[in-house]
């Protein structure tokens, strides 16, 4: 079943959440880009609903499974448990035979993107979003049946993909000619390429803890209750370093962007003190390994196809390619 704005109601209506005949309002709902996804009003409520389609919504090139809407439902199915903050948004109800979730609306919130684009310090956020995700990865970590429940190994190469290896090879992203002269002396060097290869077989490898997979500041709604997560679409059992060097990137890379790096470090150390909190047995090491993979995260948010708002002037993109590359401890010659 393939839903559209004008049988959504109906569909609604079915499934309980609007009574037979009451009037809806649908509409879009974010950005979409992987999933089909409105919102719909009626009688002073709202809710947000996610159908997961055999393509992705923006990029229909690609096809990807639809497991991913069954692995978010059990990502916030399972971190409801745990979750005391409220964190996590509210599910309202999950239809596995539509590829159906629908989740509490949280309005016109602000996304921390757009808000660390104006200049918000994002400690509050980053240590919430961090401290949610250490107590997930605590409660979960070694669980040898997770990943049972978890097959989304589709989503998470498609995924992987796109932050480890097309930023490291020859491509013909569209980018402005002195950032692709950087990028062609980065896809020249061979230790830069080996770095992502070892990064990127330690994300696959399905070990470790739950994780969320993509916690990027697009994905982080600054509702009246503090920072929400969003878009477990990725879930699946892995590298907790992963999730934490995700957020890493995106308090990093808006700042550095600007040359303002030093801005970045309250949030940095916010998160990780959040994250300590709720799991203090976290090392040195791991910390270690989220940096790598915020530096991947980083790069391929400027040479790769997701590239972001803050890098779109060529100048921001050179200082955040250089910062990136001066935390993998590399630095190609030629570009």
């Amino acid at each position: 079943m393939r839903l559209d704005d004008s049988t959504l109601p109906d569909y609604l209506q079915r499934l309980g959440w609007l009574a037979g005949g009451e009037a809806a309002v649908v509409e879009k709902a974010g950005d979409g880009n992987i999933n089909w996804v409105r919102r719909v009003r009626a009688g002073g409520r709202s809710v947000v609903v996610k159908q997961a389609r055999p393509q992705l919504e923006r990029f229909p090139e690609y096809e990807a499974p639809t497991e991913r809407i069954l692995c978010e439902s059990r990502y916030w199915e399972i971190a409801r448990t745990i979750d005391r903050e409220r964190v996590a948004p509210g599910v309202v109800a999950f239809d596995a035979a539509a590829n159906v979730l629908l989740l509490e609306d949280l309005g016109d919130a602000e996304r921390l993107d757009v808000a660390m684009a104006r200049g918000q310090d994002a400690s509050a956020p980053a240590e919430r979003i961090a401290r949610f995700l250490g107590a997930v990865h605590a409660a979960t970590a070694g669980d040898a049946t997770l990943a049972g429940r978890f097959p989304n190994d589709g989503m998470r190469r498609l995924h992987g993909d796109h932050i480890f290896v097309l930023p490291f090879h020859a491509n013909e992203f569209a980018l402005d000619p002195p950032v692709r002269a950087r990028a062609e002396a980065i896809w020249r060097d061979v230790s830069v390429r080996e770095i992502a290869a070892t990064a990127y077989a330690r994300y696959l490898e399905p070990r470790g803890a739950l994780v969320h997979g993509d916690v990027q500041a697009g994905n982080v709604l600054l509702a009246d209750r503090g920072a929400v997560l969003l878009d477990a679409e990725i879930a699946h059992v892995g590298d907790p370093a992963f999730d934490l060097g995700t957020l890493f990137a995106h308090l990093w890379l808006p700042r550095v962007a600007t040359g303002a790096e030093a801005a970045a470090e309250a949030a940095l150390d916010a998160a990780w003190r959040g994250y300590g909190t709720a799991r203090p047995d976290a090392s040195a090491r791991v910390r270690a390994d989220a940096t790598r993979y915020a530096a991947i995260e980083m790069l391929r948010r400027t040479i790769g196809a997701a590239r972001v708002a803050a890098v779109a002037d060529p100048a921001a993109s050179l200082r955040v390619i250089d910062f990136a590359l001066a935390l993998l401890g590399a630095r190609p010659q030629g570009g």
